[in-house]
């Protein structure tokens, strides 16, 4: 590749530790819901005896709607012209109603039917996904305007990524938490964890909104003139012609592709992992330990905290060697490394030397570590290119549809994940007595499925244009045109 140009980030182009933690608790209460309400979910088969086939429709209809309401909370949140901003209203009513309807969908009645449970959680979901779009949604977007600056937007998704996996390393004790003796049963444990986690959500989610200030208030007007004697529309050409806006904008996001690859390696990264996730358990039950089921939990157990501090890490890591060589550059390194550590799997799951499994952990943790880290400073640079185009700030619609393109991927890969397996033969009532065949492709699905992923996913992110200088040229272009000052510390 060609030698780059670097840029210092100026110190008015820097954003305070304070305020880089204060965005990223929303990180924290983003990820906190989605994996409280994932976690929690299996008191309504372990508690109240629903059939798992209703609980796992109760997982996904809802989830459904996101392909309507994140582009469309994305629109109003671009649209909207506040003296408070465009996005931190949305912010600090979304999080005190997320938190407000998250406590109240657990406080399930007892000595009822089947049927009543299913529609009481359905539609109660329904208002809970809504009111966490209108909190997740402008808070993305948000974090994509805070700072005009290329390195500082990724170390601002550093701090944000970081502050997120918190949320992951408290979810997987809800369970044992549920289950604790000073609760009457695990129902009563989940009504009164409900409420905690939604005070938590109250009290940690509005500090965004609170605390930092946007950019774009009023973002720069689309280059049109508008006639004086035009008339004032009615309130139905006004709902006309923001539906047309909203579609057209949508179709227009759809068209820039330097987003569109980001999207893609997203996918492929992410579903790629996803994809084969529970093949990791099923391989190191019953391959390495011939069926052993405690065993093999043991050690996945090991696995998985070995990968969630490694993610840390990664997160550290990939922030520093971005600000040195760019983010394209990072993003291949960091996805080769996970390419290798998948790869090592097929050499280090072995019987005969079961510790070895913990090996490719740290390796593969580079992938999730850095996409997450790299994607939303990518986008954030989309979103300058798109202003140069289009000469509006799209940030919302960028990012709900981006964040669509990931839950897409998450629920394509869940209900993939099945299929595959059966694919390979697994037949459960054999136990570790699995036919030599299976486990082969049992195996070369874990390995083999998340190398080829990757590859594909270095492949769509090989030809995105905005470099580090590309970007400052970007830059450069906008201030001129909204009229904006040079900042006199940016320097090469």
């Amino acid at each position: 590749m060609a030698a780059m140009k670097h840029y210092k980030t100026a110190p008015e182009d820097r954003i305070s530790l304070a305020h880089k933690l204060i965005y990223g608790f929303g990180a924290f209460v983003n990820n906190l819901l989605a994996a409280a309400i994932g976690g929690m979910v299996i008191v309504l088969n372990l508690g109240l005896g629903m059939n798992p086939a209703l609980v796992g429709l109760l997982g996904a209809l809802p989830r459904l709607t996101d392909a309507i309401t994140d582009p469309l909370m994305g629109y109003i949140s671009d649209q909207t012209r506040t003296r408070w901003g465009r996005r931190r209203p949305y912010i600090f009513i979304g999080a005190i109603a997320s938190g407000v309807i998250f406590a109240f969908l657990w406080q399930l009645p007892r000595g009822e039917s089947e049927n009543y449970y299913f529609w009481f959680f359905l539609i109660g979901s329904f208002i809970f996904y809504l009111g966490y779009t209108v909190f997740a949604t402008p808070w993305v977007a948000l974090g994509y305007e805070l700072t005009p600056d290329y390195h500082e937007r990724t170390r601002l998704m550093g701090v944000q990524n970081f502050m997120g996996q918190l949320a992951y390393v408290v979810s997987p004790w809800f369970l044992w938490i549920m289950q604790a003796d000073f609760f009457d049963d695990i129902v009563d444990g989940a009504s009164y964890l409900a409420i905690a986690v939604g005070a938590l959500t109250i009290v940690v989610g509005i500090l965004p909104a609170i605390f930092l200030r946007e950019r774009f208030k009023n973002p720069p007007p689309v280059e049109e003139t508008v006639k004086q004697d035009e008339m004032v529309p009615t309130l139905g050409q006004a709902i006309k012609k923001n539906i047309i806006d909203f579609f057209n904008g949508f179709l227009a996001t759809l068209k820039v592709s330097p987003f569109l690859k980001l999207c893609a390696a997203t996918f492929l990264v992410f579903n790629g992992f996803m994809l084969v996730s529970s093949f990791q358990f099923y391989v190191i039950i019953y391959y390495v330990f011939a069926g052993d089921q405690e065993l093999g939990a043991e050690y996945a157990g090991w696995s998985g905290t070995l990968a969630a501090v490694s993610t840390f890490c990664v997160i550290f890591l990939v922030t520093w060697l971005s600000t040195k060589i760019g983010k394209r550059r990072t993003f291949f390194i960091a996805i080769g490394i996970s390419m290798f550590g998948y790869a090592l799997k097929w050499f280090c799951y072995d019987p005969e030397v079961p510790w070895l499994l913990l090996v490719p952990a740290p390796f593969m943790a580079f992938g999730l570590g850095a996409l997450f880290t790299l994607m939303g400073s990518m986008i954030a640079d989309v979103c300058d290119y798109d202003e140069l185009e289009s000469y509006q700030r799209r940030e919302g619609m960028f990012g709900s549809i981006y964040w669509w393109v990931v839950k897409l991927g998450m629920a394509l890969a869940l209900g993939g994940g099945g299929y595959l397996l059966n694919a390979t033969g697994f037949d459960v009532d054999l136990n570790g007595d699995q036919t030599a065949h299976t486990i082969f492709l049992m195996r070369l699905f874990d390995a083999g499925i998340p190398v080829i992923s990757s590859a594909l996913a270095i492949w769509a992110v090989y030809a995105f244009p905005i470099t580090e200088e590309r970007a400052h040229e970007i830059r450069l272009q906008l201030e001129q045109r909204r009229g904006e000052p040079p900042v006199p510390g940016r320097t090469p």
